[in-house]
């Protein structure tokens, strides 16, 4: 564990296993340094178990860092189920996954991300006070999908600035990888601003709901990395950029809500070399975590999530052109300012 790559000095790694509901979860609790470390759960069918630490791990990580780019006062954590989210899926599993939760006593609060929506969620709240992206409560603001899915447009738009010399996306081409809830609506902000989109996803349900209502042009899953278009939009899964998709992509940037989008740091350098402009993924994808961060204060505001949601997207535009000045990969400038702010609260 101490010398896994993705390690990271790791305040706390819990495994939990709970044979009655067939509970099999990791939580991963990177950083308490800014408060109680926060971060959705996800639920997916892994190939093994080190696919899994691994995967927690690193998204552990860019919690804290997105957390701290974002300003929140919060640290970073993240869960990981290992299950088919279409056929596991189940009352009691979610109720011993909360009281998991629960015995972690507020150093973790959890919400929904890949897999996981918000009946789940309602679910393990029956089980423990820490859980956000809620229907129901005194601060409860709902799925966070929205939130992401305008932060990640407007990170587009900034990014665009830079990659194409304007913010205008009138006639720009956008692919987009993973038209689920984040993709989906974040495909309706890019066609509403006048972009012609090329999208893909492995649901045919989803991908016609949001070729019918933008006009998008499906194409097979690994169709996308060939597509000539402006910018790739990454919403789906990690790790998308990598030596097998680095030679075929046909773009000016690289901006999306998918977490971990680099299967390795060095790959920043490469997109640099590339000259393909990447927007790191765990600041333009900010903006559902600041929704979460507002009902964990009991105090949801939409004013103060938009005030914050405003400030990232500046942030973003201050790493994109720190890193242009610089000759930096986007990603190193941005993990360096993340790992201040951490270092700074301890």
């Amino acid at each position: 564990m101490f010398d896994h790559p993705a390690y990271d000095a790791h305040e706390g790694v819990h495994l939990f296993h709970d044979a009655k509901s067939g509970l099999r979860a990791i939580i991963a609790i990177h950083s308490t340094a800014r408060g109680p470390a926060a971060g959705g759960t996800r639920m997916w069918d892994f190939a093994n178990g080190e696919a899994m630490l691994k995967d927690v791990l690193r998204l552990s990580q860019g919690m804290s860092y997105k957390n701290a780019m974002a300003d929140l006062p919060l640290g970073g954590g993240k869960a990981v189920i290992w299950g088919n989210a279409s056929t596991d899926k189940s009352p009691d599993l979610f109720r011993a996954f909360g009281r998991a939760v629960e015995s972690l006593q507020g150093r973790y609060y959890t919400a929904e991300d890949v897999g996981i929506d918000v009946a789940d969620m309602e679910i393990v709240r029956q089980e423990t006070a820490y859980v956000a992206g809620l229907d129901h409560g005194e601060a409860a603001s709902g799925d966070p999908s929205p939130i992401t899915a305008k932060g990640v447009f407007l990170g587009i738009v900034e990014t665009a600035k830079r990659a194409l010399g304007s913010s205008d996306l009138t006639g720009r081409t956008v692919a987009v990888q993973g038209v689920g809830s984040v993709g989906g609506y974040t495909c309706d902000h890019l066609a509403k601003a006048g972009a012609s989109l090329i999208i893909t996803d492995i649901d045919q349900a989803a991908l016609k709901a949001v070729a019918d209502r933008t006009g998008a042009r499906i194409v097979g899953p690994d169709e996308i990395y060939d597509v000539e278009a402006d910018i790739f939009a990454p919403c789906a899964l990690g790790a998308i950029v990598n030596e097998q998709t680095l030679e075929r992509f046909r773009v000016k940037a690289i901006a999306g809500g998918a977490n971990n989008q680099l299967i390795v740091p060095e790959m920043g350098e490469l997109l640099r070399r590339k000259g393909i402009l990447y927007a790191p993924d765990y600041v333009i994808n900010g903006g559902g975590i600041i929704n979460v961060a507002a009902e964990i204060s009991g105090n949801y505001s939409r004013e103060w999530v938009d005030a914050k949601l405003g400030r990232l997207v500046q942030t973003l535009g201050d790493v994109l052109d720190e890193a242009l000045s610089s000759g930096k990969p986007t990603n190193v400038v941005a993990d360096t300012i993340a790992r201040e702010r951490i270092a700074a609260a301890r």
